[in-house]
């Protein structure tokens, strides 16, 4: 049977329990392609998802989570009688050690900001379109999407609530902003050149949505131009970081204010637009600052605890 035909089968089915499986569907669509439109089941080999995956090149995180999708299809199309073995490489590299956020400290944040100030010619859109965005990343933790894709119906400035629409998981939020995010907004707009109800709420100098990847470029220069690099040998710092660093900032301040952080994270989760607590667990990257305020919460609690020698 044709791959790509079984490839959209598998999608509808996923779909239909409920999951958006946008990601998946995108991974599995660029595999059928990758074979051409009158491929059969049949004729995958081991070598052609070899191909696919990337073998050849260092083997990240990414390989390993577009083998786990191919494996599960493969897997519906045994259950449905299409194949009778999956064609999946035999040997799996090891998986690499998860990448590790990179968490701006406010000093770094004022360096970002006061870049965006100094020389608005380093970046090809307007400096307070491009303050603003940061300051939302970071302010608000949204993906960078998220952001993007805003248009001004999304954005109800008197009340200081985002509407966004159709995230990472399928679902649509509502996400208040504190007065401080609330008045870079309301001055943002009242500059934008259209301001009806479907025109982008981020546009560039031309009057168009500002793209994620323009963003991503514009961001880069600011951190080299402000002296913001990672020594690591990971990564350079890039905007979904603002998302960590926001959890993080956040829960680092919970933490000095004495409040019960074990019940605020299941709100921070609902505010981050997670379907399950677990996922923000990623974004809580130990910092030194954190795990020093963790550390004095516990010694509280441990000398509270009667002895029980």
């Amino acid at each position: 049977m044709n791959l790509q035909q079984i490839i959209e089968q598998y999608i509808t089915f996923q779909q239909s329990l409920g999951t958006a499986f946008l990601t998946d569907a995108r991974i599995l669509r660029a595999f059928g392609r990758s074979r051409g439109a009158k491929a059969r089941i049949t004729d995958v080999r081991p070598r052609h998802v070899d191909t696919f995956l990337g073998t050849t090149r260092p083997v990240t995180i990414n390989w390993h989570d577009k083998f786990r999708r191919l494996r599960s299809f493969f897997h519906y199309a045994i259950s449905r009688s299409y194949l009778t073995a999956a064609p999946l490489p035999t040997v799996i590299p090891k998986r690499p050690p998860p990448f590790v956020p990179y968490i701006f400290a406010h000093e770094e944040l004022r360096r970002l900001f006061q870049a965006i100030d100094a020389d608005s010619r380093k970046c090809s859109l307007e400096p307070m379109t491009m303050h603003v965005l940061i300051l939302l990343l970071y302010g608000a933790g949204l993906r960078l999407r998220e952001a993007t894709n805003l248009i001004h119906a999304d954005v109800d400035l008197q009340g200081g609530i985002l509407t966004i629409r159709n995230t990472k998981f399928g679902k649509t939020r509502l996400v208040p902003l504190g007065p401080q995010l609330g008045r870079a907004l309301v001055q943002h707009a009242a500059r934008a050149q259209a301001r009806h109800a479907g025109a982008p709420f981020f546009a560039t100098r031309k009057g168009t949505a500002v793209k994620p990847d323009t963003l991503q470029h514009n961001f880069r220069i600011l951190c080299n131009h402000a002296g913001i690099r990672r020594t690591d040998g990971q990564e350079q710092p890039r905007l979904h970081d603002l998302r960590h660093t926001f959890a993080v900032h956040r829960l680092t301040s919970w933490y000095r204010q004495g409040a019960d952080v074990q019940r605020l994270l299941h709100h921070l989760s609902v505010y981050l637009g997670h379907v399950h607590i677990r996922h923000t667990q990623v974004y809580l990257k130990m910092t030194p600052e954190l795990l020093h305020e963790a550390g004095q919460r516990f010694e509280q609690y441990a000398k509270k605890e009667p002895c029980h020698a």
